[in-house]
């Protein structure tokens, strides 16, 4: 069991379904039609993405070591990658430029630009707001020009929401990461301490929460649910610590969106 979870998270899946339930969350906002292509594009893309910015440097340095797993999580990459093309074509046109600017920040965060010129990943505090500019842009962004949708003040809100979101998430995981982190990354715990890493956290997740209301038909229902997701949210901040397993982020950290999506549903 062990193995299959070890698999489930390290070849991206789980992540890849965080991202699978924040699409639906965009359907279920602006009441749009289930978009078969593009929540497959997203799962299956993340699939790819992730595993090329955690594994490519060690195969490009032929250090990575051909177990079982890892053959395994190429062959799941080949055919994610094949499955995000696939999809990828049945997108709009205005969905597939978009996808491209993605495409050159993961190229970019991962990839050196040159000898001296390290790759975005390891510039010092950039690190964060690209993986959150990159999340909220693919899971509300891309599915709202699919959809041919204006960009009305809700759809901004929205991806502000989504930005923080995935920002709070982040800066859990930091203070997980804080011990291994190397120093030059200047990640928030380290400039702050753990803990006004958490107090900041917590002040953004007020924020979050209030967004909510400034909606143009905010439900309460829906305010509800937010109020549910903060509660998980606060109790893995409070309890976030370098000490804690890599589960804790890898596997219930990234479980949050999951979370809300099944609110969601359960709440209908």
């Amino acid at each position: 069991m062990k193995k299959i979870l070890d698999f489930y998270i390290n070849g991206s899946i789980h992540v890849a379904l965080a991202v699978y339930a924040l699409v639906q969350m965009t359907f279920h906002f602006f009441s749009l039609p289930y978009d078969l292509p593009m929540a497959f594009f997203a799962f299956f893309g993340t699939i790819v993405g992730y595993n090329f910015v955690k594994y490519e440097a060690l195969m490009r340095t032929q250090k990575m070591q051909r177990t079982g797993e890892r053959k395994a999580i190429v062959v799941l990459s080949v055919f994610s990658f094949l499955a995000t093309v696939y999809y990828f074509f049945q997108l709009q046109r205005n969905s597939q430029l978009l996808t491209l600017l993605f495409l050159g920040l993961i190229i970019l965060y991962a990839l050196p630009l040159s000898q001296k010129i390290q790759n975005v990943r390891n510039w010092a505090g950039v690190k964060i707001y690209i993986v959150a500019f990159c999340w909220a842009g693919v899971t509300l962004l891309l599915p709202i020009i699919n959809a041919e949708l204006d960009f009305s003040i809700d759809v901004w809100l929205k991806f502000i929401q989504r930005f923080l979101l995935v920002i709070i998430l982040m800066l859990i995981f930091e203070i997980i990461d804080l011990k291994k982190d190397e120093a030059s990354l200047q990640t928030v715990p380290q400039q702050l301490g753990v803990p006004k890493t958490k107090q900041l956290n917590l002040f953004l997740l007020v924020f979050f929460y209030g967004l909510e209301l400034l909606q143009s038909d905010f439900k309460i229902t829906q305010l509800l649910i937010n109020a549910l997701l903060l509660l998980v949210l606060v109790f893995f901040t409070l309890f976030a610590s370098p000490r804690r397993s890599e589960y804790y982020t890898s596997f219930w950290v990234e479980s949050v969106p999951i979370f809300w999506w099944v609110l969601t549903l359960l709440w209908k």
